[in-house]
């Protein structure tokens, strides 16, 4: 069984009717026993960092997904929920994170050329770094997945498994261990989304 987290935040329906397509047992939950029992975690998020991070601490359950992934869990954080899995964010101000991966999350504005548009919404394209990750295993470098964010992970050139390209070249994913990060949304991101969901439950 997969957990989607809920601690209040996060496009909890359409992952979980995503996962529900390609067969996964899932279940949406804030309990914590649920989440130690499940074989699988996935932390969504959208919204502001400091409020997410927040609301994610007052449940107590920051420690419980810390724990879990120490213990080899396969851990999936999905937008904001993977700018959560970093050190910290600097997102209208400095945020401590989870700590699960080294690097911060910086606004995109000052890094990518002048003219483009913040927040970065649409379709791009994935180039796979060296470190090609088994999320990838079913889909093709250059397929396109469906992005929403004025952030991103920087300083994680070790973790990252594929950048996407905005004006600069910009983190669309990382990998450390059993713990995983997309800032693309898979559940929005049409058949290439669903493969890549597919490849997270067969780990």
């Amino acid at each position: 069984m997969i957990a989607i987290i809920d601690y209040g935040v996060g496009n909890l329906f359409s992952l979980k009717s995503s996962l529900g397509v390609i067969g996964a047992e899932v279940q949406v939950t804030g309990d914590a026993d649920v989440i130690r029992n499940s074989e699988k975690i996935i932390l969504p998020g959208v919204g502001a960092f400091e409020d997410a991070i927040g609301k994610l601490r007052e449940t107590g359950l920051d420690m419980v997904i810390l724990e879990e992934a120490a213990k080899g869990k396969p851990l999936l954080g999905i937008c904001l929920g993977m700018q959560m899995l970093f050190e910290k964010s600097y997102e209208y101000g400095e945020h401590m994170g989870l700590g699960l991966i080294e690097g911060s999350v910086k606004p995109i504005a000052p890094v990518i050329r002048e003219g483009l548009k913040v927040p970065h919404i649409g379709w791009n394209g994935l180039i796979f770094s060296k470190k090609r990750s088994v999320l990838y295993r079913y889909i093709e470098e250059g397929e396109c997945v469906y992005f929403v964010h004025s952030f991103a992970a920087m300083d994680c050139d070790s973790a990252v498994t594929a950048t996407t390209e905005y004006g600069a070249m910009l983190t669309a994913s990382v990998e450390k261990e059993n713990v995983y990060g997309t800032q693309f949304h898979p559940e929005k991101s049409g058949e290439v989304g669903l493969k890549i969901l597919k490849a997270f439950c067969e780990l």
